[in-house]
């Protein structure tokens, strides 16, 4: 892993960091920088499964939560205010998110409603109940959005909603927190080699490739470091996003649905 000198004093900076999802993909990939800059910082892990070899070195704690369950979040925020610094910056990472293919409300509504407790309400409530510690202490919100949240995109429409959902509130934090010193990133990749096309119903790899998650996690936290409200990972995925964010919604949405079908993902999606 090479160095960043930059991004390794802008880690050591939180006396505490919060993630949710830090088990597999950018989560992951996140954790293994934190652990990487010798940071102090106790660090703390919110999911239902906890990520693999850690280094000792690293003050980690992983906290059993489902996401999609208010009274696990509300337990699991007391438990870490007990364990959690008392002084000093927080840096909170609203990663977890996953996705569903398909015709609405494929692949079922279960599947669908759980997708959007855990995309959009989880960080909402997770947030709130850290949001005066934040205030108090200064820090930074950091929520793992979407290119896709910057157009309507059908066969994934309830997906895309929670990113744009997520996207504009957490922008809108960040106007809030800057008079408290606290600054919020939307982080907005596009595909990226991770598990989210099993997450969202995939039998096998789609094929269609994207960024590495060692690219895109550079880029968010080059983006983290900047305090800049949102950033498009991927030179690709920022045309695409520049573009798409200013034609007429109901014009990208007809296009985007010819050229999902186009690609013919059915094949990959999982039998019931």
């Amino acid at each position: 892993m090479p160095k960043n000198k930059t991004i390794e004093r802008y880690l050591q900076d939180f006396s505490c960091i919060i993630i949710t999802g830090a088990s597999s993909g950018i989560g992951r990939e996140l954790l293994s920088r934190i652990e990487y800059s010798g940071t102090a910082a106790s660090v703390f892990n919110l999911s239902r499964t906890p990520p693999e070899t850690i280094s000792k070195a690293l003050k980690f704690t992983h906290l059993n939560c489902d996401l999609s369950q208010p009274a696990h979040i509300e337990s699991v925020v007391a438990e870490l205010k007990k364990l959690m610094p008392s002084t000093g910056r927080i840096l909170l990472v609203n990663n977890s998110g996953f996705g569903a293919y398909g015709e609405f409300p494929a692949p079922g509504i279960d599947h669908t409603l759980r997708m959007v407790d855990v995309n959009t309400r989880a960080p909402v409530h997770l947030t709130a109940l850290l949001w005066n510690d934040i205030k108090t202490r200064g820090g930074q919100v950091v929520n793992v959005a979407s290119l896709a949240g910057y157009q309507p995109t059908p066969l994934m429409a309830t997906y895309a909603a929670t990113k744009a959902f997520l996207l504009n509130w957490s922008i809108a934090l960040d106007a809030e927190g800057r008079a408290f010193g606290v600054s919020c990133v939307a982080i907005c990749p596009g595909p990226v080699s991770t598990n989210f096309s099993k997450a969202a119903g995939f039998e096998s790899s789609t094929g269609l490739g994207g960024q590495t998650v060692q690219a895109c996690v550079e880029e968010s936290l080059q983006a983290m470091m900047r305090q800049r409200p949102q950033i498009i990972t991927g030179w690709k995925n920022r045309l695409l996003g520049f573009f798409s964010a200013r034609l007429p919604k109901p014009f990208v949405a007809k296009i985007g649905l010819r050229m999902i079908r186009r690609l013919k993902l059915d094949r990959f999606v999982k039998k019931s």
